[in-house]
């Protein structure tokens, strides 16, 4: 399989090197040339497949002209036994057709583990074969780091760099990125928010001279491969809910727009899918430009979701590329205009949008409620990315008579803040984190200066 960059000036690359590049050369995204298909027989006989089994029908197409099979299924295999559920991605019940997906389950208590675990062994696998080494180097909102450091600490090809907002992630999230002490991690608090590490991550991207002949690697959703690996559970959702005889519908609570990309693209491959829901916080960029055309970007604000603290959501581009025909010079010309003033979507690309998803923005307010009300009906305890899936699947939901299955993307000890708001005990770590608050943290905390990080960087990495 071949892949394209979304802004049509990058060489067309082979898996691995997507998966080693990241970002393309001309500052756009890679996508496959061409998406492989299932038909509605060949999904229904997966029924019944352990998750991992799933795993290897999906991914093995995007895969298999660069990595051996057996080889894939070894590295799938071991991703997925670190999990501490049976099912990896367990279905719970809220209410009638209404589902929580938890995808929390793996060693960082995220949805990041389920890609960045498996990147970590793809990105070793393809750096041992050609006997290289790579820098990574990522921002993060708040779980991307910590899953992203444990799928690359034990490498013996990797240093990781992740920049982290200063004082805006959750005291849990920080703790699990900076008291992992091995020699190739290094966490950057930088005196910025979040758009800010992404932006220095992508203008690293885009000139890697202070690496002095080093490369980059990236982490982030940019990397094809982490939207790769999320395809998986909307398969694993429908097909325990009846899938694909049966329609289902996804809320998911996103920012950077990577995780419903997937569930889009699950869509496209050939799961039977009524309605994708954009569920965000009043950091509500894709909330505005799928309802009212409005993509300007506006002041980035520190709410009860951290996660979704967002106002330039990256992985937008790889759906505004197919909305857009493919057409890349189109899309290169649009996102430069993004850089410095509000843009609008041509009239009937917008609609195509409008037609894909639905959307919803929750404030911190609402978040609390629906903690509070949901904990009170059921006993389920939501974390606040959640909570706000939760509310936009209920408002946006235009078929009752299908389930409706928002994606539960994180532990709810990892922001405790909202739930001892609502009125709620305070959630308690895991048995396997109990000492979280006890070990030894080691971070640099940075100015928000390009120059200054890319010196740390450069003298940190091992040649």
């Amino acid at each position: 399989m071949k892949y394209i960059s979304t802004r049509g000036e990058a060489p067309v690359l082979n898996f691995e090197e997507v998966l080693l590049a990241g970002l393309a050369s001309d500052g756009g995204l890679y996508v496959p040339e061409e998406l492989p298909t299932f038909s509605k027989d060949e999904i229904a006989s997966w029924a019944g497949l352990e998750y991992n089994e799933l795993a290897y029908k999906i991914i093995a197409p995007f895969v298999s002209d660069c990595v051996d099979a057996d080889d894939l299924k070894k590295m799938i295999d071991e991703t997925y036994a670190g999990f501490n559920h049976t099912a990896v991605a367990p279905l719970k019940e809220l209410g009638t057709n209404e589902w929580v997906l938890e995808l929390f389950h793996g060693p960082t208590l995220a949805f990041k583990d389920f890609a960045l675990q498996l990147l970590g062994r793809l990105m070793d696998y393809a750096l041992a074969k050609r006997n290289e080494r790579l820098v990574i180097m990522g921002a993060t909102s708040g779980d991307t780091g910590s899953a992203a450091i444990e799928g690359c600490r034990h490498s013996d090809h990797l240093d990781i760099f992740i920049l982290h907002p200063y004082n805006r992630v959750s005291e849990v999230q920080r703790r699990q990125m900076t008291t992992i002490l091995e020699d190739n991690v290094f966490n950057i608090a930088l005196e910025g928010n979040f758009d800010d590490c992404q932006q220095m991550v992508k203008d690293s991207f885009a000139n890697q001279e202070f690496l002095n002949g080093m490369k980059l690697g990236a982490v982030n959703s940019i990397n094809w491969a982490r939207i790769m690996s999320q395809i998986v559970y909307y398969f694993s959702a429908s097909l325990a809910l009846g899938g694909p005889h049966r329609e289902v519908s996804f809320s998911v609570p996103t920012g950077n727009f990577g995780d419903i990309f997937a569930g889009y693209l699950a869509k496209q491959m050939g799961l039977p899918i009524k309605q994708l829901v954009v569920a965000t916080n009043r950091n509500d960029i894709l909330h505005r430009v799928i309802s009212g055309n409005d993509m300007s970007k506006g002041t980035l604000e520190h709410t009860l979701s951290p996660s979704m603290d967002i106002m330039v959501s990256s992985n937008f581009e790889r759906l505004l590329f197919d909305v857009y025909g493919r057409n890349g010079a189109e899309i290169s010309d649009l996102m430069d205009r993004f850089k410095s003033e509000s843009v609008q979507l041509d009239g009937p690309r917008w609609e195509k949008v409008r037609e894909l998803f639905d959307s919803l923005a929750v404030d911190d307010e609402t978040t609390v409620a629906v903690i509070k009300q949901v904990e009170a009906e059921t006993g389920y305890l939501l974390d606040p990315h959640t909570a706000i899936g939760v509310k936009a699947g209920r408002e946006c939901n235009r078929d009752p008579s299908v389930p409706m299955i928002t994606l539960a993307t994180a532990h709810p000890v990892k922001f405790p803040e909202p739930v001892v708001q609502a009125g709620l005990e305070s959630p308690q770590l895991p048995s396997h984190m109990t000492d979280l608050f006890e070990r030894e943290e080691r971070l640099e905390v940075l100015a928000n200066d390009l120059p200054t990080v890319q010196s740390y960087i450069a003298g940190h990495v091992h040649k």
